[in-house]
């Protein structure tokens, strides 16, 4: 069933009672997409998360590898370290093969990232 056209009364008679009239940022310009970058088909998926102050899984787990990274610089105790390698290395694994299997990789928003941090890194 679509609903297109009541979505597009219910609007028109709102516009008519001016119930627009008074709404903040009137005029102005909307605000930048935060999730522009990504596929069309994820966007709404992080909107979602994000208003529900979650992380995708992927995320959760590039931010523990990088919390990872941090620790071992800090580390001076070999067996410690040894410890916290082997965690890294899992986690790397697990975020590497997730992407894999979601083709991040292939998606044209990934590739023109992917070359501006490199740029960014001087790789």
């Amino acid at each position: 069933m679509d609903y297109g056209h009541l979505i597009e009364e219910k609007v028109k008679q709102a516009i008519e009672k001016g119930e627009f009239d008074h709404l903040p940022g009137k005029g102005r310009p909307l605000p930048k997409d935060k999730f522009a970058h990504l596929p069309p088909e994820l966007r709404n998926s992080y909107r979602i998360l994000k208003n529900a102050h979650m992380l995708p899984e992927e995320m959760i787990l590039k931010k523990e590898i990088i919390e990872l990274e941090e620790l071992l610089e800090q580390i001076k105790d070999p067996q410690l370290s040894s410890h916290y390698k082997k965690e890294w290395k899992e986690k790397k694994l697990r975020f590497d093969m997730m992407m894999e299997k979601r083709k991040v990789h292939q998606s044209s928003a990934f590739k023109r990232y992917q070359k501006k941090i490199n740029h960014r890194f001087g790789f």
